[in-house]
């Protein structure tokens, strides 16, 4: 049935692109089946995976190099905006509204799922929100495009994206999907919290029991495998995820220069000038956040929860604002 699909898929693309009489200047798309990374890939899936070599020859003569992609992961938002910029992308009126509704429409699930793992549902919700707006907007491109140019014409993370395109080929397989199908954002993420498919294999969850984790279209399925995500990363149910805090002028640099992993105490913090606006276990680890407004900056201590959430995406700014906005949506909610 993929190999019905794959044809049907690629005889659709050519058709098109002759019509449009683009064939007759130039490719339509960059042929990956003879780029040396793919027939490397193709052969290990051949022998190790037991994938058709035909098949596989196939879906790579129609995935597309998009120069778009590489445009996109060349400028990340983080590394072109400051906080009190960043933060306003997530943190909207509309975000927040629909972030209650989608709540509301879903309580259900987000109960069980939060009793399941005890990570709090408007976290759930947040994190969905700050991903793809509610599954309103999941991303445009083909994944098989994305990764495959990521993996082939992105030198500087060609291992972890080849791996990732690995992934997807093994997930297509286990769910039954045509992998020409499948949308996802610019880097291959999917679904409603956006799964890249190494996560997906190994934390998206059948959370409505119809024998199948689907995290495109049933938001069920998503707000299961964003909790479960969160949980096997280590939430800790029940504990603070961060604090505003006051800064001294004294305080030294290298208070903020430990990572996202939190590796000094709350009183450490403390006796370097930092110190915690709410009541927090002087021993807690926690790591220090100085982030830039518009005039001036705010202070923030980060912990063990903060931390799990930068699992899903490696920034603190991005957890700051999933953080801030499942606060907005629980007080909605209300």
């Amino acid at each position: 049935m993929i190999r019905e699909a794959f044809i049907h898929t690629i005889f659709g693309r050519t058709c098109a692109a002759f019509a449009s009489g683009l064939l007759l200047i130039a490719p339509v798309y960059a042929d990956y089946s003879q780029n040396p990374g793919a027939q490397a890939l193709i052969e290990e899936m051949v022998v190790e995976h037991d994938f058709s070599r035909e098949e596989l020859q196939t879906l790579f003569t129609s995935a597309e190099r998009q120069q778009s992609i590489l445009d996109a992961i060349a400028r990340p938002a983080e590394k072109t905006k400051p906080w009190y910029e960043y933060r306003e992308i997530f943190l909207t009126e509309r975000r927040e509204r629909e972030g209650v509704a989608f709540f509301r429409e879903h309580r259900e699930a987000l109960s069980r799922a939060q009793a399941e793992t005890g990570v709090p549902a408007e976290v759930i919700v947040s994190i969905i929100g700050v991903e793809t707006y509610y599954g309103r907007i999941a991303g445009s491109y083909d994944v098989i495009d994305a990764l495959s140019t990521l993996a082939f014409d992105y030198p500087k993370r060609s291992k972890f994206f080849t791996s990732e395109l690995k992934n997807f080929l093994l997930l297509s397989r286990e769910q039954g999907l045509d992998p020409l199908t499948l949308k996802g954002s610019y880097a291959g993420a999917m679904g409603f919290g956006q799964f890249m498919p190494s996560s997906y294999r190994a934390y998206a969850v059948d959370f409505d029991g119809d024998d199948l984790a689907d995290i495109w279209s049933n938001p069920t399925d998503a707000i299961g495998s964003v909790a479960n995500y969160l949980a096997k990363h280590g939430w800790r149910a029940g504990e603070p995820v961060v604090s505003a805090a006051m800064a001294t002028d004294s305080v030294p640099e290298q208070a903020f220069e430990g990572g996202l992993k939190p590796t000094r105490s709350i009183q450490a913090f403390a006796e370097m000038g930092l110190t915690a606006e709410q009541h927090l276990d002087p021993e807690a680890l926690a790591t220090a956040m100085q982030f830039e407004l518009a005039d001036g900056h705010e202070y923030w201590l980060g912990l063990h929860n903060l931390y799990v959430i930068t699992r899903y995406n490696h920034s603190a700014m991005y957890a700051m604002s999933a953080f801030l906005l499942s606060q907005r949506i629980a007080a909605g909610v209300q």
